[in-house]
């Protein structure tokens, strides 16, 4: 049966359209893409992107969202809902996979984060304009327990928003973030295009190189970074589904999100690449993208003191809202299954993200830490996920609930997409962040 939701619902569209980008955009979007988009094919490597997106955004989100709303409830219940009826068990224990992915990400991505708060306090004081990139991130990943205070900023500010609730603090804190890093990212942008040497940088992400659409990796990389940009892992948009008001448009919402979350990722581009061009730094640095080619940056660009400011804070935003995301699946969780109260609950999931995080603030623990999170647990929930919707549950029960609040009837091509194309491509996510050293999100 549908569980009763105790956390009220977003109060407007547009604030669960932005709760639910401030999900999907994070880091992926400002070091992945850019860097990704240059090294296969440029141009090119968008048409695969665009696609997968579209998709991803139609059938995906949709289908996630549409659960949540169905059943009231996150990963658990929702899957428990669907097997039940089909007379199965075992639906608790399959949603607890991906809500242990949403802990995990969340455990790393809190420490992550708090890289971002200890870099825009030094480029507030000034810090970190006069310190060597490499030793500036060495003091606050090169050790146990190197980071606290600020681990501890990041889980706490997490923990208010969450305290608040869905309507009062999920949704109000992305109305105000997610516009913000928008604006933020735009400015700095502006300001790129302006650097002697960013023309170089504009060529590596628009200047098409054709042949690397005959290369089978190009729609590899395409399809693993649209998966795991859009969120579709089979827990965070289905507990914001499952505050979605009956009234609302489910499809369209999907797509909103997949658009501005598009929009995003190509803005961190046109502010990240040419910037590193205009320098002569390596756009393929990975994740030191962050932490120590673009303060190296800033430290040689005029003003790049404020610029600097602005980044992080734009960064920190997009973590947190993305951070919210995790723990308020695990939160809710701790609600349904445990019979918590909302705040014992987010305080019980947040202790829970910075006790073990601190055990691994050590950066070397952990990369490794989020190497398995990402590349095994959280794939494995997102082939559960697209599975449980569409196979187990069906095609029909999810039209049905995604017409409710629509006018228009879905296309003939849903089913098919959503039953064969789309859930035969989770499984290859699965494969390829397997068999790909890295992963592929």
């Amino acid at each position: 049966m549908k569980q009763e939701n105790g956390n009220g619902t977003f109060s407007s569209k547009i604030g669960f359209v932005l709760a639910a980008v401030g999900s999907a955009v994070g880091m992926g979007n400002i070091w992945m893409f850019p860097y990704r988009t240059g090294q296969y094919g440029g141009a090119a490597f968008l048409i695969p992107y665009l696609l997968f997106v579209a998709l991803f955004g139609y059938v995906g989100l949709s289908g996630e969202f549409a659960l949540g709303r169905l059943t009231g409830t996150g990963p658990i219940g929702s899957y428990d809902y669907a097997l039940k009826s089909r007379g199965k068990k075992g639906g608790s224990i399959l949603g607890s996979i991906p809500l242990f992915g949403s802990l995990g990400i969340a455990i790393g991505y809190a420490i992550i984060v708090g890289w971002v708060v200890r870099s825009a306090f030094g480029a507030l004081t000034g810090t970190l304009m006069t310190t060597e990139p490499e030793t500036f991130f060495a003091q606050m990943s090169a050790s146990h327990l190197s980071s606290v205070p600020w681990h501890i900023i990041v889980v706490v500010i997490t923990a208010a928003i969450l305290i608040f609730g869905v309507s009062g603090g999920i949704e109000k804190i992305n109305k105000v973030m997610m516009p913000t890093f928008f604006i933020l990212f735009l400015v700095i942008a502006v300001r790129v295009a302006f650097l002697p040497g960013a023309m170089e940088g504009y060529r590596y992400l628009l200047v098409p190189d054709w042949s690397y659409l005959l290369n089978v990796k190009t729609w590899i990389m395409a399809m693993g970074q649209a998966f795991f940009s859009l969120s579709v892992t089979g827990s965070g948009m289905i507990i914001y589904g499952s505050y979605l008001s009956k009234k609302e448009d489910i499809v369209h919402s999907s797509t909103m999100t997949a658009v501005l979350d598009t929009c995003a990722a190509m803005l961190a581009g046109f502010a990240v690449i040419p910037a590193v061009f205009a320098f002569g730094l390596d756009p393929q640095a990975g994740p030191k993208l962050l932490f120590i080619t673009l303060p190296r940056v800033f430290q040689q660009m005029p003003a790049g003191r404020v610029f600097a400011l602005f980044f992080f804070v734009s960064v920190l935003f997009a973590g947190i809202t993305s951070l919210a995301n995790m723990l308020e699946a695990v939160s809710e969780a701790a609600q349904t299954r445990l019979g918590l109260k909302r705040k014992t609950a987010v305080l019980l999931a947040s202790l829970a993200t910075l006790v073990v995080g601190l055990f691994i603030e050590y950066e070397p623990f952990m990369g490794k830490w989020m190497d398995i999170i990402t590349i095994y647990i959280v794939p494995i929930g997102a082939i559960l996920g697209a599975v449980i919707i569409y196979w187990v549950l069906g095609v029909p029960k999810i039209k049905e609930e995604l017409m409710l609040g629509r006018d228009k009837p879905l296309g003939r091509a849903f089913a098919p997409l959503a039953k064969y194309v789309y859930v035969f491509l989770a499984a290859l996510v699965v494969l390829f962040s397997f068999l790909i050293p890295g992963g592929i999100g």
